[in-house]
């Protein structure tokens, strides 16, 4: 069951599914309507919402401005072999903000979704930056 939950604003719903389904490992939870579905990784709750695609997370604000996908606030998901996910995901022509880079605490890069959205794929170095210890 989820424990934290992310809404991602996304240009096309069915290419934000096959993207998180099929490259990340995200499992299909609810896809009632074009403009809204829920996925789920682990703990993890992505809601995927349509710019306009109202009522709920993707509807205009009462000042008029519409949601929009982009931006550089993210998730992180952990990976085991950064390396190895980097090269599976560019040979699947994903798209990328930057090249693998090392921190105090692993190794990282981020990855675009189909309408731009980063996630940080990030394979720890130190026991510490680990989502579980001991893992």
């Amino acid at each position: 069951m989820a424990s934290v939950s992310v809404r991602y604003i996304v240009h096309d719903v069915d290419a934000a599914i096959a993207f998180y389904c099929g490259r990340l490992g995200f499992h299909e939870d609810m896809h009632p309507a074009p403009a809204f579905a829920m996925l789920s990784r682990g703990p993890l709750r992505l809601v995927l919402s349509s710019p306009g695609g109202g009522p709920g997370g993707g509807q205009a604000m009462p000042d008029g401005r519409v949601p929009e996908p982009g931006g550089w606030n993210r998730f992180s998901l952990e990976v085991d072999d950064l390396e190895s996910t980097v090269a599976s995901l560019r040979a699947a022509g994903v798209s990328f903000r930057n090249d693998i880079v090392t921190g105090t605490g692993g190794k990282q890069v981020l990855v675009e979704d189909p309408s731009g959205n980063p996630v940080e794929l990030f394979q720890p170095t130190i026991a510490a930056a680990r989502l579980e210890e001991g893992t």
